[in-house]
């Protein structure tokens, strides 16, 4: 009997310690729930896209060139210093026939100090010579400056102009991080790489998914006067083959891999992530004509086709990101036709040069993928206009500042000239005289701090030489 209330006491406690394990498998349980439920909490920060109200559309703006302004000229090479005159030989004389007699003038002294009130009296040609000095500098002031508008190397070339157009601005190249959603939950980070150098780009977005492979889009070109001009796009997703569209310039064909057909290239053609470049480089050259209401058509074309796609002004909102609060404008794709499900929304951010802050793109059947701001892995600067990577819109100089060029080359020190308007003119000497016609003049300047003045006249009787 006793052995019958051991097994009993022995069955009893084996009950009691199976439910004491059932209890602490379930307090486990609950436990591990609320943590993942505080962690999804946490780090579940998609913003659900609701139905935006679309404004009334009240401006549509079509495929226009940009606008193009011409490199700053070249400035002006600073005057060099005149060197010093160099003294110059007496002229040689050839040798004279035996038996002729020559007349020579003694050499003019250089003038030392300013000519005296009664020595200028004597000299009435002095005055006149002063005064046509002063004609020829007021001269070269004046073209001077009539050439100061120019562009600063050749005095009558025009200043080089801008052409009209919209403006247009490269956004500044950057690296940049950020969180992907899928329906809401949150997967492993993306990236979108933007490099441009004013002449052209490259723009590669990077989606890693699980049990997938990593989806990647990348579109590379040049800048043409429509703006950014694709040359190829390529849409690889996981491990299937990548899908390429080649935009073939010469013969104006969009051609495509996955398909044999083939489409007519309109200008401004984008692709699909080309065209938040395009966007954004609009809306950076003139933030403030993008009003609530502005729509833009641009066309666009996939891996095998191409349409027109409207997007839309929705207007500034404020983005919920791990980095704060962050302003940007947002920007809607339009219905293309009845029965349009797919969306695509844009948020451009003045605070990263107007890239991206958040796009999100929404499926026929409601799936949402969401790329969401995290970081910069380089930062952009939004007051980076990357003259190197922009140089298709940078300033021509100023007038004032070409004008101030022109003074400074005009008040640079000039080599000394003899005067003009009082030099004698010489006769050509007789044939008897065998001092050569072509004997330069002595070189004789005055001071730069001292008038010109007009050499002494020579005497009447004696014969002049050069």
């Amino acid at each position: 009997m006793s052995t019958s209330t051991a097994d009993r006491n022995a069955s009893t406690t084996a009950r009691r310690s199976h439910a004491w394990r059932w209890v602490a498998v379930f307090a486990l349980v609950t436990v591990l729930h609320w943590l993942a439920a505080q962690w999804f909490e946490r780090h579940h920060t998609a913003q659900r896209v609701t139905p935006a109200h679309v404004p009334v559309q009240v401006r549509l703006l079509k495929t226009e060139r940009i606008e193009q302004q011409a490199g700053p000229a070249a400035p002006a090479a600073p005057a060099a210093k005149p060197a010093a005159p160099a003294r110059r030989a007496p002229p040689r004389r050839a040798p004279s026939p035996p038996h002729t007699l020559q007349a020579l003038t003694p050499p003019e002294a250089h003038p030392k100090s300013p000519a005296e009130p009664a020595q200028a009296a004597s000299n009435p040609a002095a005055p006149d010579a002063a005064a046509s000095a002063a004609s020829a500098a007021s001269n070269a002031s004046g073209t001077v400056q009539a050439a100061a508008p120019g562009n600063g190397s050749t005095p009558n070339a025009p200043a080089a102009q801008a052409s009209h157009g919209v403006k247009f601005q490269v956004p500044p190249s950057g690296e940049l991080e950020y969180d992907t959603f899928f329906n809401g939950a949150r997967n492993a980070p993306g990236t979108i790489h933007w490099k441009s150098d004013g002449q052209h780009y490259e723009m590669v977005v990077s989606i890693p998914l699980p049990f997938v492979g990593t989806f990647s889009w990348t579109s590379h070109g040049h800048i043409d006067a429509f703006g950014l001009a694709p040359d190829q796009y390529i849409e690889k997703r996981g491990r299937r083959p990548a899908d390429l569209t080649v935009f073939n310039r010469k013969e104006k064909q969009i051609v495509f891999t996955r398909t044999p057909n083939s489409l007519a290239l309109p200008d401004g053609a984008q692709d699909r992530f080309s065209m938040v470049m395009q966007l954004a480089s609009l809306v950076r050259g003139d933030p403030d004509t993008y009003k609530p209401g502005v729509t833009r058509e641009f066309y666009v074309a996939d891996n095998d086709s191409g349409e027109i796609w409207p997007i839309t002004t929705i207007g500034d909102e404020t983005v919920s990101t791990d980095h704060g609060y962050v302003t940007a404008r947002h920007f809607m794709r339009l219905p293309r036709h009845d029965g349009d499900k797919r969306r695509i929304d844009v948020w451009l951010a003045p605070a990263l040069g107007w890239l991206p802050v958040r796009l999100v793109q929404t499926e026929p059947n409601g799936t949402e993928v969401e790329l969401l701001w995290h970081g910069a892995l380089s930062v952009p600067k939004a007051s980076d206009d990357s003259n190197a990577a922009n140089a298709a819109s940078a300033p021509a100089p100023s007038q004032a500042q070409q004008a101030q060029q022109a003074q400074q080359a005009q008040q640079a020190p000039q080599a000394p000239q003899a005067p003009t308007a009082a030099t004698p003119t010489a006769p050509t000497p007789a044939s008897g005289d065998a001092t050569s016609a072509t004997s330069p003049a002595p070189d004789i300047a005055p001071p730069a701090d001292q008038t010109p003045q007009a050499p002494p006249q020579p005497a009447a009787d004696a014969p002049m030489h050069p």
